[in-house]
């Protein structure tokens, strides 16, 4: 089968930030752990965590648990140690929190996430009702809201009733959104009763460019394969804008989630990623789609 890979795909600059600040931790600690056999240490003197998945992609975790990274989702469930900051951020009151148990802390929060955080904050000072356009359950979204007092968070039209009527807004997005969403949304708050209205644009530019390269891609093919955690917002944002252009698009995690039976009768494949999925995964899918002969059974 021919296979068409995406020009942008996959690891984005935080992502790989995240990784290698996880390695990096991890290393000395089992270095620490090989020299100390006689009288090993304590695993809470040396165990590394992770206050959440540190990225959005099962495979990466795994292997990184196999190295010691440990992931848990409360404070209350580290008492010593590291602790790293996935690339998603976290609230000032959990590293209030985390810093009150003196615990050594490492922050692998990607830049642009820190940037939302920072204009939340700015326009809050400046008398702004902050709204966000994005998911509420997001870890990122969640980490912004933390930073600010007061916060509308929206994810389509549906909640456009939650704004302060007759307010000064201000409009940041989340990173992974779309273009034509943000733009979309900003329309529709457009259209509701406010005093004044402060939009920035927080989109993060990599994932714009992986939409983009992506819907160029399946235009050309008879079938799409978005690669990427299930629970990873950037890449079901991707499956959703290659399904509206080819409908034969499928979100998978790797090769080994495929029902080879949709691949029967097609002639070119195409294969994106997102930002938190590794190469390997990529490569792996890649090569097994090239050795399979679409046009038998």
């Amino acid at each position: 089968m021919k296979v068409l890979v995406a020009e942008k795909c996959g690891f984005c600059h935080g992502v790989r930030n995240a990784i290698s600040v996880a390695e990096k931790i991890l290393a000395p600690s089992k270095t620490k752990e090989k020299k100390s056999r006689e009288e090993p240490a304590k695993e809470t003197d040396t165990q590394v965590y992770s206050l959440g998945p540190i990225i959005h992609n099962k495979d990466v975790v795994e292997r990184l648990a196999k190295a010691g990274l440990k992931t848990v989702n409360k404070v209350e469930e580290i008492q010593s140690g590291t602790v790293l900051i996935r690339s998603h951020g976290a609230a000032p009151e959990q590293i209030a929190r985390l810093k009150a148990k003196g615990l050594n802390i490492v922050d692998a929060t990607c830049i642009l996430v820190k940037r939302v955080q920072y204009i939340a904050q700015e326009l809050e000072r400046n008398d702004y009702k902050i709204v966000i356009i994005g998911d509420e359950k997001h870890p990122e979204i969640q980490a912004v809201v933390g930073c600010v007092k007061d916060v509308t968070v929206i994810v389509d039209e549906s909640d456009l009733y939650k704004l302060p009527a007759n307010s000064k807004l201000g409009i940041i997005c989340q990173t992974t959104e779309s273009p034509e969403h943000f733009g979309r949304m900003l329309g529709a708050i457009g259209r509701c009763s406010f005093i004044e209205l402060k939009v920035i644009n927080t989109l993060c530019k990599e994932a714009i460019k992986r939409q983009e390269s992506a819907v160029q891609l399946c235009r050309q093919v008879d079938i799409m394969f978005v690669l990427g955690g299930l629970q990873s917002a950037n890449t079901k944002r991707l499956a959703e804008l290659c399904k509206k252009v080819n409908e034969q698009t499928f979100h998978l995690q790797n090769w080994i989630e495929l029902d080879k039976n949709v691949l029967y009768g097609k002639n070119i494949a195409g294969v994106t990623a997102g930002a938190s999925t590794p190469e390997w995964i990529i490569d792996e899918f890649v090569k097994n789609l090239e050795a399979f002969d679409g046009n038998s059974g």
